[in-house]
């Protein structure tokens, strides 16, 4: 054994000596064979030929000798890379083309790759995330309300079971005290956007509200400092905050002294005591936390939707951390009965047993959610269509090697006389298609950052809040672009080496070239042509999709808002997180509308509790007077401000609008046209009433009727909608200008900040943003495979263009004996250009019935137009036909100029 290692190592690093030996020892047997015979009597020429016929060649024996040393498949590769690399070096041409080809379509792939890691495979950066579950319920019927930050999925209320993963403070309690399931358990809320200020200078910043074993249960130590512990949590603990590192970086410059520091967070002074690792990065995917503040301080940060003690305030996410001997079924069965016993079977149960209470323990990897609920089907079709382009660039780079194929016929015609396997032939020719890959491959992840660089701006230009997206390379992103380069190399290139491999020597070596050339070129044409048939079809199925998403995009922004989206202006305020009561909101609300009102440029201002289109809505159970069904109803709320309708343009069908008498009494309500249709068919709604169930609610009466507006989203049905005086609270401010409002933004923030300098501006951002936010997935998706439908296109033309060029070349005797015989060029012309377009066609009606197929799993994108879109699939069916007409004429052209004297000579 150690001897066989040591001639393996020994061949392989004195591999020359090692030669050298071996022909030395043949020569010796050959010679001492060739002596035999010339003792016989034999001449020694002949001796040594017969010699040679005994041994069956010195090469071959060679080959048998290396591959007993087990060495040999080293040596071969070797020779082959080397080969490879001669053999591209003398096609610097043709090398480049395809390089580039691949670069493009695998630099694509990992891009879009490296953003699907982020989002949808990166897991948690904490200790031993495998071992995190988050609680998740359902039931049947939910009449209650939950605070939910997006952290994970969940279904709507008239769905078969509502799902959310929000639960009250107490029963979180009940859940920490579970020492035989969970290590520990945390919770958390948020985050939410706080206004801060340190030294003077006023900002604003992402604070999450957490538990005091927040840390604990992650398993995230601080850089600096401490963490939040659970004394922390306790009811008049001091006021501590951590930072996140990357917030203690941008903000605070790094600075140690920033422990003990005092900030103030929307007015309430905070110490602050830690810096969290830098490893710790996010734990819901997408979403950026600056700091972290205990559960106990929300009502002293002014978060009135947060309660520790109301078992029927469901606001808080809970993950635990399971122990290591328990599986995740035995602590769902245990938490699953602590749930039930707590909620359906409590002295005032929220359900009863038929609704089917369910408590669920998810991975925490599966679970929180975040930015995933958005983005997850949109990067999917990303993902494949980007794989459509890639499969599109490999069959072009097949056909680029089947045409070289044909160009080295006789050399490998050659290598298989002098004795070289066919198995060895296409090893050789695989390693220069993967040498080949592997080279697009190392100039596509050059290229990818760049790409992954725009797709982060673009994501966060146009995102909510701030998003966490951890976009480094990682070993995954590695691995899947070595996959590609292989899987690329091994697609395009087995088909040329399998050609390449069935050279026929008889045709070659009689120097027949002609009949053999013939014979070949024949080959490679029939399969080019079903290359470039794939091409087109695969362009057909990606540029209808894309058509249908651009149309889906131009049919939301053409959408009626039921106001004028135009030269709006919009910004929040909440004087709430300034310290100012509510009693002294009215008239701040006053000053500001009139001091912005006065602005130049300005023709009218008003706020509301919220802005239209801008993502979010209110909603609230009421009941109305006259409907026999005594049930609530659910109806969309928005409380506005004096001139509102008249500044968002929004018309007045019946009624009147609200006065300034019908503020202060505060019982003055409009209501949409759809709320009239469906709650008053056949009556008049004017003087009516409705309002909440309980005896403190106010009723509301009717005193007008306004047409309907899109509510949160171009995509959301009119829905019925009330609107009330507003009376207190954080608002949106809505100027309507007479220019760009984007102009006008600083005199804005000037004319805020002249009213009270510490009442901070939060997202000013014009209509025309807020929409262009909503509709980020449609954009994106539209943009990228429109570009990516582009670049197939142009693929698919540069596979049509070549192999046409092929032909005419292959036919130049068969056109110049056309032309000879008095053929027109026109006819020459329409010959070449035929055959064009009839591949095109039958490309594009494969590809018209695969992507009838495909585009039905793009229905939840689009938006008043069918995924069988007649018209977006005869656009882009004559889409392709006129691109292909353009990629035949140059080869078409070229044919017409051929000269028959020239060609027959040549021949």
């Amino acid at each position: 054994m150690l001897s066989d290692l040591y001639i393996r190592l020994r061949s392989l690093f004195r591999r020359a000596k090692v030669e050298q030996e071996l022909d030395d020892e043949l020569r010796f047997h050959r010679e001492q064979q060739a002596g035999k015979y010339m003792r016989a009597g034999i001449s020694r020429d002949e001796a040594l030929r017969q010699a040679s016929l005994d041994f069956g060649g010195l090469e071959q024996v060679k080959e048998e000798c290396r591959d007993a040393r087990g060495v040999s498949f080293l040596e071969s590769l070797a020779q082959d890379l080397r080969y490879g690399f001669r053999m591209l070096a003398k096609a610097p041409a043709f090398t480049a083309i395809i390089i580039l080809t691949l670069t493009l379509g695998i630099g694509a792939n990992t891009a879009i790759f490296t953003l699907v890691n982020a989002v949808m495979l990166r897991s948690i950066p904490v200790r031993d995330p495998q071992q995190l579950v988050v609680l998740q319920w359902s039931v049947r019927h939910w009449n209650g309300g939950t605070s939910s930050f997006g952290d994970c999925a969940s279904n709507p209320r008239n769905s078969a079971r509502f799902t959310s993963c929000s639960l009250p403070y107490p029963l979180f309690q009940e859940i920490q005290k579970q020492a035989n399931v969970f290590t520990d358990a945390m919770a958390f809320a948020g985050p939410s956007q706080m206004d801060l200020s340190s030294d003077g200078a006023a900002s604003t910043a992402e604070g999450e509200l957490v538990s005091g074993s927040y840390f604990q249960t992650l398993g995230v130590s601080p850089v600096l400092g401490r963490t939040l512990v659970p004394d922390d949590e306790k009811p008049g603990a001091p006021a501590v905050a951590v930072l996140d590192y990357a917030y203690w970086q941008r903000a605070f410059g790094g600075s140690p002294g920033v422990i003990g520091r005092t900030i103030r967070l929307n007015n309430t002074a905070f110490t602050i005591v830690g810096v969290t690792e830098p490893e710790f990065t996010r734990l819901t995917p997408g979403k950026s936390v600056d700091l972290w503040v205990s559960l106990s301080q929300a009502h002293g940060l002014g978060k009135l939707w947060t309660s520790r003690s109301n078992p029927d305030n469901w606001w808080l996410v809970v993950v635990g951390r399971l122990q290591p001997d328990v599986s995740r079924a035995q602590a769902q069965a245990a938490l699953d009965l602590l749930f039930v016993n707590a909620t359906a079977r409590a002295a005032k149960p929220l359900w009863d047993k038929a609704d089917n209470p369910r408590l669920d323990l998810l991975p925490a990897q599966q679970g929180l959610r975040g930015i995933r609920n958005l983005y997850d089907k949109p990067l999917l079709l990303l993902m494949a269509a980007v794989g459509l382009v890639l499969l599109i660039g490999c069959a072009n780079v097949a056909g680029l090697m089947l045409a070289r194929a044909a160009a080295r016929e006789r050399e490998m015609a050659v290598r298989l006389a002098m004795g070289a396997a066919r198995r060895r032939v296409i090893r050789q020719l695989l390693t220069e298609s993967l040498l080949l890959s592997l080279l697009g491959a190392a100039a596509g992840a050059l290229l990818a950052p760049l790409g992954v660089h725009g797709l982060a701006v673009f994501f966060a230009k146009n995102a909510w809040s701030p998003l966490q997206l951890d976009l480094h390379v990682d070993g995954r992103v590695l691995l899947f672009t070595l996959g590609a380069a292989l899987l690329t190399g091994v697609t395009f290139g087995l088909a040329p080496a399998f050609r390449g491999s069935r050279a026929s020597v008889t045709l070659h070596l009689k120097g027949n070239t002609s009949t053999a050339a013939t014979h070949v070129r024949g080959r490679i044409s029939r399969l080019g042509s079903a290359l470039v048939v794939l091409q087109v079809a695969l362009s057909m199925v990606v540029l209808t999709g894309a058509g249908l998403l651009l149309r889906t995009l131009a049919n939301l922004r053409r959408i009626d808002a039921g106001f004028d989206t135009r030269n709006l202006l919009i910004f929040d305020v909440n004087p709430q997180l300034a310290g100012y009561k509510d009693e002294q909101i009215p008239g701040l609300y006053s000053d500001l509308q009139r001091r912005i009102a006065a602005l130049p440029g300005v023709t009218r201002v008003s706020y509301a509790s919220e802005a239209l289109m801008d993502g979010g809505y209110s909603s609230r159970d009421m009941k109305i007077e006259g409907r026999s069904d005594k049930n609530g109803v659910e109806v969309l709320t928005l409380q506005v401000g004096p001139d509102y309708f008249p500044t968002m343009k929004i018309p007045l069908l019946a009624g009147r609008l609200c006065n300034s008498t019908d503020t202060t009494n505060t019982n003055c309500a409009l209501v949409n046209r759809s709320f009239v249709t469906r709650y008053f068919a056949g009556r008049n709604p004017l003087g009516m009433h409705f309002g909440g169930d309980e005896p403190q609610d106010p009723q509301w009466e009717i005193v007008g009727v306004v047409s309907d507006t899109k509510f949160a989203t171009p995509r959301s049905d009119d829905a019925p909608t009330a609107f009330m005086p507003l009376a207190s609270g954080g608002v949106s401010f809505e100027v309507r200008t007479a220019q760009a409002p984007a102009t006008l933004m600083l005199a804005v923030r000037d004319a805020v900040n002249s009213v009270d300098g510490n009442l901070p501006v939060l997202r000013m951002r014009t209509q025309s943003d807020s929409i262009d936010r909503l509709l980020f997935n449609e954009r994106l998706v539209a943009r990228l495979l429109g570009l990516f439908a582009a670049v197939g296109l142009m693929l698919a033309c540069i596979g049509l263009y070549g192999l046409l060029s092929y032909e005419v070349e292959r036919r130049t005797r068969e056109i110049g004996i056309r032309t000879a015989l008095g053929a027109q060029r026109s006819t020459i012309w329409s010959m070449v250009v035929r055959h064009g377009i009839l591949l095109v066609t039958v490309g594009a009606l494969a590809g018209c019935g695969a992507a009838f197929a495909v585009t039905r799993l793009l229905t939840s994108l689009l938006y008043s137009v069918r995924p069988t879109d007649p018209a977006t699939f005869a656009l882009t069916a004559s889409l392709l036909l006129l691109v292909g007409i353009l990629a035949c004429s140059l080869p078409a052209w070229r044919a017409t100029r051929v000269d028959p004297m020239a060609a027959l000579r040549c021949e």
